[in-house]
């Protein structure tokens, strides 16, 4: 029996995964798969390649190997589409370890007292990870659940992938380049953590899905044009409301789009990008299909703006949306 490290990191790895007591081939004999498969399984979840006489691999992996071989030989699933799942897991994933690691070392640091040392500190990160790791196992696989029903509700409402009629939203925010450089990194953590509070407060609750944050913007999509509208001015009321944020703008277009790897891609998707870098801050801008659907709705006002030229779009038309004045 192998006695329990004493260095940290090594008991985390061992507590989260086992002994690493395998080679790349040997893992892959053990699970009863070619080398190749399990290497170019290795890179779609986005870790460097392993040198061949390196022990990295524990029993998880094996088991892992064996039901992933079990999907493609006895299920039938494709195996170039398991490798695409592979990546988004991958990138999902590698996304959520990061900010788990970074909120736990921010918080230790904040009550780490100057007499700690940096092993002490180590420690306690570690301590902290292992024992939620259980609890936040279980509640990966619970959120996992809930977006895969909505993922089938939405596709059940539209069954076809190609050419699927969404609106886009960007919204950014508005000289956070310039602020940023002025604010320390925990004002700047505290300023975007606030930025994606308040889009994650709009935009599901107004019928709309974040599709990705992007440092200091957000990308969401939604079926209904006149929902999108509404959550695009409620994101430039709610920043206009808080006096330690910035302003955002906001730039929607409606049209056909690609769903690709849990992202969104097409000619509607790159319009919509345009327009927020062309938006005034607490501005919406909005496509001229959009526009014209929009005009009739007594919660909007619109206005049509004169035509530009978009480098690899073409002559745009574009309306400047707000919400309707009473009376």
């Amino acid at each position: 029996m192998t006695p329990p490290s004493s260095d940290p990191r090594e008991a985390l790895a061992e507590g989260l995964l086992g002994t690493a007591a395998f080679t790349t081939l040997e893992v892959a004999r053990e699970a009863g798969v070619e080398p190749g498969q399990a290497r170019r399984l290795w890179r779609a979840l986005g870790f460097p390649p392993v040198e061949d006489d390196e022990r990295l691999f524990t029993r998880a992996d094996v088991e892992i190997l064996r039901a992933v071989h079990a999907l493609i030989e006895l299920e039938s699933v494709n195996s170039d589409d398991l490798l695409q799942l592979t990546r988004v897991i991958g990138q999902s994933l590698a996304r959520v370890a990061d900010a788990q690691v970074t909120a736990a070392a921010e918080r230790l640091e904040r009550v780490r007292t100057e007499a700690a040392s940096d092993e002490v500190a180590v420690g306690e990160l570690l301590g902290r990870i292992t024992a939620l790791a259980p609890s936040l196992e279980q509640f990966l696989g619970y959120v996992w659940r809930r977006h895969l029903l909505a993922a089938v509700w939405r596709r059940a409402a539209q069954p076809s992938a190609a050419d699927r009629i969404l609106t886009i939203g960007f919204a950014d925010l508005v000289g956070f380049t310039a602020r940023s450089q002025a604010l320390d990194p925990h004002e700047l953590a505290a300023m975007v953590d606030r930025f994606e509070a308040i889009a994650y407060e709009h935009i599901p609750e107004r019928g709309g899905r974040v599709v990705k944050m992007i440092g200091d913007e957000v990308m969401f999509a939604v079926d209904d044009g006149a929902f999108a509208a509404d959550i695009a001015v409620a994101l430039v009321e709610a920043h206009a409301r808080e006096a330690d944020l910035p302003d955002v703008r906001v730039g929607l277009a409606r049209g056909p789009t690609l769903s690709w790897e849990g992202d969104l891609f097409g000619p509607t998707v790159n319009l919509a990008s345009r327009l927020v870098n062309l938006a005034r801050p607490r501005t919406v801008l909005v496509s001229d299909e959009l526009g014209a659907q929009l005009r009739d709705d007594p919660r909007f006002d619109l206005r049509h703006l004169r035509p530009i030229k978009l480098k690899g779009i073409g002559r745009t038309r574009l309306w400047v949306l707000q919400r309707a004045t009473s009376g």
